[in-house]
């Protein structure tokens, strides 16, 4: 469990309170914004907290008094805020686990089929929905940047830019390869197939960080955006791919239709992959890092969702699993994220 201190964190911001109106607070501009967004978190939690505190005490008091009127209708409301008073503090108690100075920034995920050909192109479009299902039940915000689709069914490709709090935090666990095992629909002979596909999830880079791009180094490409078939989206060239050319690293944006803002999605991709490369080579943790990225395949994934024999999603990181497949790929997923979150705090 984790423990929040209240009184320490309150010390904390009068700390940082008392230092962001010295004189000279300003001088080093770097410093006083890394002071500003530590003081910003703090009192966003010291408000959540004050906050559930406060629903809690409300629900108990109307507890009490539906218990002395014995007016169960007012009793099952209050069961019903307690289930998500419960859902809240559970939120609440894993924001405290993500420490990391990238957990609080929105997320870019971006899902690659893997080998399979029509399966996996599928399986990426399910694996797409269940992502977006999810940032719609945490209440987050998503835009698509990058979207190519399969040649008969699925994607090839999606890339979303999500947007909330601690976004990058509760995604990064998702970076892996995902297998699907089920009976396929576009076999006629209804047999059983396996799918791959996977996932990888960057901190989005905000405008105060500087993240080096030499002009020199990018070679720019314009291509027609194109949609299900092979039928041209856009008469024009308005796609943009961008490679990095000294350390191979591609984005790429497809989803407006104005070739500048297919260029300035493109690059808002690029600096927050390269952003993630240099900070994995300054950790000395890159060679690692790539060693994690293995092939889209058999033996190399975090999780696996079977519709066939039985019903069981499976992370097997954690050991959590379900048979209620369905939910799943509705988007309840916070289990899986949990449990993951927990086990690398332990």
């Amino acid at each position: 469990m984790i423990i929040f201190d209240l009184d320490a964190v309150q010390k904390r911001t009068e700390e940082l309170e008392k230092k962001s109106r010295e004189p000279d607070f300003w001088k080093d501009n770097e410093k006083a914004q890394v002071v500003l967004k530590e003081l910003t978190a703090l009192k966003k939690k010291s408000e959540s907290w004050h906050k559930l505190s406060s629903e809690l005490e409300d629900a108990s008091l109307l507890a009490e008094l539906a218990q002395q009127e014995n007016d169960h209708k007012a009793l099952g409301e209050v069961e019903q805020n307690l289930r998500e008073i419960d859902k809240k503090l559970k939120d609440f108690e894993f924001t405290l686990m993500l420490s990391d100075e990238d957990d609080p920034k929105n997320a870019l995920l971006t899902i690659h089929s893997g080998a399979g050909g029509t399966e996996s192109q599928d399986w990426a479009e399910m694996l797409l929905r269940m992502y977006t299902r999810w940032i719609e039940q945490k209440g987050f915000e998503y835009k698509t940047l990058d979207f190519m689709a399969g040649e008969e069914a699925g994607i090839k490709s999606a890339t979303l830019e999500v947007r909330g709090e601690y976004a990058y935090g509760f995604l990064k666990g998702e970076s892996g390869v995902h297998r699907l095992v089920r009976i396929s629909p576009f076999d006629a002979n209804r047999r059983r197939h396996t799918s791959f596909s996977s996932v990888f999830v960057y901190p989005e880079i905000e405008d105060a960080i500087t993240v080096e791009i030499n002009e020199d180094d990018l070679k720019i490409d314009t291509f027609r955006s194109s949609g299900a078939g092979g039928q041209h989206v856009n008469k024009v060239s308005s796609a943009v791919r961008i490679t990095h050319i000294p350390t191979g690293i591609m984005a790429q944006s497809q989803s407006e239709r104005s070739q500048f803002r297919n260029k300035e999605n493109a690059m808002k991709v690029l600096k927050s992959r390269l952003y993630q490369h240099y900070k994995e080579k300054e950790e000395e943790k890159l060679s690692e890092a790539e060693s994690e990225k293995k092939k889209i395949e058999w033996g190399s994934q975090i999780r696996s969702y079977v519709f066939h024999p039985y019903n069981m999603v499976k992370d097997h990181r954690t050991g959590v699993e379900t048979s209620d497949t369905q939910a799943v790929m509705d988007g309840e997923i916070d289990e899986f994220i949990q449990a993951y979150l927990s086990k690398r705090g332990e």
